[in-house]
């Protein structure tokens, strides 16, 4: 699939709710069997125990058949333009009611059941007039819902994208001015920077179809990352890796621990005269895995430490993963940790790297 520069947008997505899906489902069966609750608790109602028994067996009956024709006719109904989608569905919600009722009134006639009272059209009528009340105000939730989820979807889309563009200048230009010392003592260095400069600016700027890859390959821009602050800080910066079993297979958006390990050097080592070490620690616990970036507390905050890194970090955890995922950061024993809790997803690694 060729890569898409469109961005979201409230209309892009699908107008119509998953109807197969089960909380669409219960939903119609809770809103079924409040509808029944309510008229037999209502003051003028004369229907007993078994009038409401019957009743719910009833609603629910028809909830379950809407659902399932409205599972199967949703593919069709997503051709139509516009907000037709959601007229085809209130006229198959009251149609299916409507039949239902007929049918209902028509064996309630043929067997002497007496269950319907009374047994006339007015019972089919009211039926259709409660679906139609009922399927429009379900409709309008579910495409209030479907908007609110849209907007939100672009805002994640769009922090993504903002923090996937931003190096800072900073690095930029102490990067450049290592390769610039290098390149006459050391090309071999300087050309490794440069190779390694460009690793990190693809992954920024040059990946836009897709904010997923793989953990192996966002430890190796964490790698290649320190490869370029060690040239620039030499002794000052000490690294140890204690990665313990981690799945490197497992889906990781881009440049998620990239910012974080930034933020260690520069709010951890750069403050500080004699340097200092900066700890990697990563496992796997069953389906979940721990990652943690250890630094040490310099004794003054350094310019420029508003947070806004870890905010992103947090959101764009949250967007991915969702609420099984977790990240905690502050201060313990002189140092500081950020420990990120994220599930385990294996995938393929892209062949484009």
């Amino acid at each position: 699939m060729p890569p898409s520069t469109a961005k979201p947008s409230a209309s892009s997505h699908s107008p119509l709710p998953d109807f197969c899906s089960l909380p669409v489902i219960s939903a119609l069966l809770v809103v079924g069997a409040l509808c029944v609750t309510l008229a037999w608790l209502a003051p003028e109602s004369t229907r007993g125990w078994r009038g409401y028994s019957v009743g719910m067996v009833f609603v629910e009956w028809i909830a379950m058949v809407v659902g399932v024709a409205l599972c199967k006719l949703r593919p069709w109904l997503l051709r139509l333009p516009g907000l037709l989608p959601y007229a085809g569905v209130w006229l198959a919600m009251v149609a299916i009611v409507t039949l239902a009722s007929l049918l209902a009134l028509w064996m309630d006639r043929m067997l002497n059941w007496e269950l319907i009272v009374p047994a006339s059209m007015a019972f089919v009528r009211d039926n259709a007039v409660i679906a139609a009340l009922l399927g429009a105000a379900m409709l309008r939730y579910f495409y209030v819902l479907a908007e609110w989820q849209a907007r939100l979807a672009a805002v994640a889309h769009a922090r993504v994208e903002a923090l996937q563009a931003r190096i800072r200048p900073h690095f930029l230009f102490n990067s450049m001015n290592t390769v610039a010392a290098l390149v006459r003592v050391d090309p071999v260095a300087a050309e490794r920077t440069v190779e390694n400069l460009s690793e990190l600016f693809r992954a920024a700027l040059g990946q836009q179809d897709t904010h997923s890859d793989t953990l192996g390959e966002e430890l190796q821009l964490v790698d290649r990352y320190l490869a370029i602050e060690q040239l620039r800080l030499g002794e000052r910066l000490r690294i140890r890796r204690e990665w313990d079993d981690l799945p490197l297979e497992t889906s990781c958006p881009v440049l998620l621990l990239q910012p974080l390990v930034e933020n260690a050097v520069r709010h951890g080592i750069q403050p500080l005269v004699e340097g200092g070490e900066v700890i990697l620690r990563g496992k796997r616990d069953g389906d979940m895995m721990l990652i943690e970036i250890n630094n040490p507390l310099a004794d003054k905050p350094t310019t420029g430490g508003s947070g806004h890194g870890l905010n992103n970090v947090r959101q764009r955890v949250a967007y991915h993963y969702g609420p099984r995922a977790d990240v905690t950061a502050g201060p313990q024993d002189g140092r500081f940790i950020v420990s990120l809790r994220l599930p385990v997803e294996v995938r393929h690694a892209r062949a484009d790297r």
